[in-house]
């Protein structure tokens, strides 16, 4: 990135297995940063985090702790994104955040740069990074349907149990160390934690991400659903999903099913859409047994794709596997990129 103009850049939330990405990924990236506040609950306040080899100590959030601050990335959950986000564009900060709390709201643009980026210009302090299963998903079916139309998604996901933050790292890793010693497994934080039942996700399946609705659907899904219409600017397309957390340490996979506007196409079409699309890798020859899986794309900022097959039945649909890192390109990485782009624009 050109190094001409520096900002001083906040992120809240920084202990978090998403905030300790994004202080990565910005270092990694070279983001031309002033000063650099680290920002979290009181209770991880004191902390102390190495940003290119300087200790940074860690601050409790405060409404006045955005002051001077040009951009804000938050991970911090909903709840603290609702309560200092306005506080920080109230003192003059871009917030680029990464919680459910503003995706839907009509005055927000909700951005995966590879799908919408023009959207971000549109922003009144606020940018809302997606929901980390449907960022990869639209960034994979982007190129699709620019190329060929596209009128309906069903899609199955096999999520990452980081997804639910370090706790459930933990439970896993707790889980599965007494599953192999015969003990019994104690099961606190999934499928979610405030939630009325929890199961062990070691050796197991949970079709339950985030709490059910009243149509049956989880938000989880429905935040799949609602959002990929959003980003991709498509109210009439049909979208349907099921959402399973897996016990994996990184990395969402999804088998994705859709059905394209044109008619007569082959796998070789699709795969032609793909080879070129930005921050896409088809990894797809069966011959070769050559597929994306959630370890070979662990610590990638890629979308992976791969199973490219035409439907048996449907003659204009087709199935494909679509594989990325949760906390890479499904967090810490896209929101780096909306980031990038205020900057690179001048859209801040």
């Amino acid at each position: 990135m050109s190094q001409t103009k520096q900002y001083n850049v906040a992120v809240v939330g920084a202990t978090g297995a998403v905030g300790q990405k994004m202080i990565e990924t910005l270092a990694d990236r070279d983001f031309p940063i002033k000063s650099l506040k680290l920002l979290s609950s009181s209770r991880s306040a004191g902390k102390k985090i190495k940003y290119k080899g300087e200790e940074i100590t860690v601050e409790e959030a405060t409404p006045e702790s955005f002051e001077g601050i040009d951009i804000a990335l938050f991970s911090a959950g909903g709840s603290i994104s609702k309560k200092l986000a306005p506080e920080a564009v109230k003192r003059g900060a871009v917030v680029v955040d990464n919680t459910s709390a503003y995706r839907m709201d009509p005055e927000v643009p909700l951005v995966v740069p590879e799908v919408n980026k023009e959207d971000i210009k549109e922003h009144k302090g606020i940018i809302a990074n997606p929901n980390c299963s449907t960022i990869q998903m639209v960034a994979a079916l982007e190129p699709i349907k620019k190329a060929f139309g596209l009128k309906r998604i069903i899609v199955s996901t096999y999520q990452a149990v980081s997804g639910s933050g370090t706790e459930a790292i933990d439970e896993l890793r707790e889980q599965s160390q007494s599953f192999l010693d015969g003990e019994d497994m104690k099961a606190e934080i999934l499928p979610v934690k405030g939630d009325k039942k929890h199961f062990p996700i070691a050796f197991n399946a949970l079709p339950q991400i985030d709490t059910f609705e009243e149509n049956g659907y989880t938000f989880e899904e429905m935040k799949m659903i609602n959002e990929t219409k959003k980003i991709m600017h498509a109210e009439d397309l049909s979208v349907s999903a099921t959402c399973v957390r897996l016990p994996i340490f990184t990395s969402h996979a999804e088998s994705v099913y859709i059905e394209t506007e044109k008619d007569g196409l082959s796998v070789k079409d699709l795969h032609q859409s793909l080879t070129n699309a930005p921050g896409i890798v088809l990894e797809d020859d069966p011959a070769t047994q050559t597929y994306p899986t959630p370890l070979s794309a662990a610590e990638k900022r890629e979308v992976f794709v791969g199973r490219v097959r035409k439907d048996l039945d449907q003659p204009n649909g087709f199935h494909l596997w679509v594989v990325s890192d949760n906390l890479l390109k499904g967090a810490a990485w896209n929101s780096v990129q909306i980031a990038e782009q205020l900057v690179a624009n001048d859209w801040l």
